[in-house]
């Protein structure tokens, strides 16, 4: 969910090559790309690893600002860390959510294995 968050915040932005900066309380998202290991899972074709479509889109993206990350511990009071845990938990109780097609699909392709 931390990944897609930022892909959408990048996908809102109408101006190439924009500096940003991206809070976020995922170090997984952070040092996947701050330590290089995406580039690594993609040479490898993310054998064993989830969510190559996400990746692969926010790759993409990257090319198109400057970007930096800020860490900032969850559930802290940090206020808009907090704001963003409101939102995904009121988000994961709709009803109807959307099917993700991608995740699916390759999921289906790991139990068939």
């Amino acid at each position: 969910m931390e990944l897609l968050a930022v892909i959408k915040g990048l996908e809102a932005l109408k101006n190439p090559k924009q500096n940003v900066t991206i809070f976020s309380d995922s170090k997984y998202v952070i040092d996947a790309i701050e330590k290089r290991w995406v580039h690594g899972w993609v040479a490898k074709g993310f054998k064993d690893k989830k969510n190559k479509d996400l990746w692969l889109r926010y790759l993409e993206l990257s090319k198109l600002h400057n970007i930096k990350f800020n860490w900032v511990r969850g559930h802290n009071g940090h206020p808009e860390n907090e704001r963003c845990d409101e939102l995904a938990v009121a988000a994961g109780k709709q009803k109807n959510l959307l099917i993700d097609s991608v995740f699916e699909m390759e999921n289906a392709k790991v139990n068939l294995l």
